[in-house]
């Protein structure tokens, strides 16, 4: 690659090492969710180990016109992370759109995460909504990361609309189940050429964010994975790596994979031949 830089005997380049998404460029491939942690130090602890600049919260849930001083997103502003509200606990487009008006007035900010859901149990995207609610919102300059069902027709229209990222998930919110479809996300990936493809939600462990990002995804988002794990700081600094290293392993190359073993030593020049 003609941008390639060597430091230490690694290979990186410039252009693979940044995340862009509208306007933004950023050097870590890893968004994180700022709910559920066991107290803000961890979170603010967790945080810094996952080398994130992007962190997203729920608007609903927070005092955006009056935070108070060491208020979840004072800690996160002084922290310099960059917000990315969300409009997480909206089941219409409507509430979707005036939760994220109401953001961009108090925040100061045009980032919203879209999320319009369709029931509490399942916690799954209204497609439907979704897609309304995306198009409003895309007209009115946001710039919109769309969290949505891992089908490829829904991520292409809304990649179609304008969407700056479009973000399928690997398994329902707060499972920890993985990418229990990785065959849709690799449709996913090659219907959608040009946007951004994030996994959102589902992701359990650092090997979930290796291979979503070995499926050639530009990023991976996550919350209830380090918030709930039994060493928070740990396996926030497990994500980081996991991420680094999927991605550098989908920019790598891998072997094909054959049903048949094949000899990594040189055949020729044995004895007897």
């Amino acid at each position: 690659m003609a941008d390639d830089v060597h430091t230490n005997g690694a290979v990186a380049s410039a252009t693979d090492e940044t995340l862009t998404i509208g306007d933004r460029d950023f050097s870590s491939r890893l968004i994180v969710g700022t709910s559920r942690y066991p107290n803000p130090q961890v979170m603010l602890d967790a945080l810094e180990a996952t080398g994130t600049e992007l962190v997203t919260v729920a608007i609903r849930r927070v005092n955006v016109e009056d935070p108070a001083p060491e208020s979840h997103l004072d800690l996160l502003r002084r922290g310099g992370y960059e917000i990315l509200p969300n409009t997480a606990g909206c089941y219409t487009a409507r509430e979707a759109v005036l939760v994220a008006q109401l953001a961009r007035e108090a925040l100061d900010t045009d980032l919203i995460k879209l999320e319009v859901i369709g029931d509490d149990e399942t916690l799954m995207p209204d497609v439907e909504q979704l897609l309304d609610a995306a198009k409003t919102l895309v007209d009115d300059g946001f710039t919109v990361l769309a969290y949505a069902n891992d089908d490829p027709i829904t991520c292409r229209k809304l990649a179609n609309l304008g969407c700056a990222a479009v973000m399928p998930l690997g398994s329902p919110i707060g499972s920890g189940m993985g990418l229990v479809n990785p065959y849709n996300l690799r449709i996913i990936r090659e219907v959608v050429e040009d946007t951004p493809l994030i996994v959102d939600a589902g992701i359990g462990t650092a090997s979930d964010a290796v291979t979503a990002m070995e499926l050639g995804y530009d990023g991976v988002l996550l919350n209830t994975a380090i918030a709930e794990a039994q060493h928070p700081v740990q396996m926030a600094h497990a994500m980081r790596l996991a991420v680094e290293s999927g991605r550098r392993a989908h920019r790598a190359g891998r072997i094909p994979r054959r049903l048949y073993a094949q000899a990594s030593s040189p055949t020729e020049g044995h004895v007897g031949d």
